[in-house]
C-alpha cells in the first residue's frame, strides 16, 4: 500500500507540473496574442520558429478537426484508465512512471482546455510542422520514452536464460 502511495505522488506530482506549465502557457498566449497573431523574439526567427495563437478543435497534428465531443471524453477515459492501473503498467520502472506521467498530465491539460473553451489552445509551431502545446509535447515525449522502456525490458528479458 505504501509502495502504491509513492508511486501516486509521483504521477501526480509530474502530472501537476505538466498541467500547471501547460495551462499556464496557453492563458499567457490567449491573454497576448488575438488568434492567428503570430510573435516571435526577433524577426528572422519567424520562418523557423515562433508562437501562434491556434485553435485545435481535432487532436494531434490537427487530424479529425471538429470532432472536439469525442476527443473530450476519449481522453477523460484514458486519464480515468491510467489513474486506476498507474501502478500496474508502470511496475517498478522509474522509465514507465516518467512515460505515464508524461502522459497523464498532457492528457488532463489538453482535457481542460477542451472542457472550459471547447477547443485546445495551440502556440509552439516550429518550421513547417503542426502547431503544438506543452501538452502534446508531453504526450509525445511520454510515448516516446513508453518506447524505450518497452524496448530495454525487452531486451532485457531476451538476455535471461530460458529455464
Amino acid at each position: 500500500m505504501k509502495k502504491n502511495a509513492k508511486a501516486y505522488i509521483f504521477l501526480f506530482i509530474l502530472a501537476g507540473v505538466i498541467i500547471v506549465l501547460d495551462q499556464y502557457t496557453k492563458n499567457l498566449v490567449r491573454a497576448n496574442l488575438d488568434y492567428g497573431e503570430i510573435w516571435a523574439p526577433w524577426e528572422w526567427m519567424i520562418p523557423y520558429a515562433r508562437v501562434v495563437h491556434w485553435y485545435n478543435t481535432g487532436v494531434a497534428f490537427g487530424l479529425f478537426q471538429g470532432m472536439g465531443l469525442l476527443f473530450t471524453f476519449l481522453p477523460l477515459i484514458v486519464v480515468i484508465l491510467i489513474f486506476i492501473f498507474y501502478t500496474r503498467l508502470a511496475g517498478d520502472s522509474w522509465w514507465m512512471r516518467i512515460a505515464i506521467g508524461l502522459e497523464f498530465g498532457g492528457a488532463i491539460g489538453n482535457l481542460i482546455d477542451r472542457i472550459k473553451i471547447g477547443h485546445v489552445t495551440d502556440f509552439i509551431s516550429v518550421g513547417n510542422f503542426a502547431v503544438f502545446n506543452v501538452a502534446d509535447a508531453s504526450i509525445t515525449v511520454g510515448v516516446c520514452v513508453l518506447l524505450i522502456a518497452l524496448w530495454q525490458e525487452e531486451k532485457k528479458n531476451s538476455t535471461k536464460p530460458v529455464q
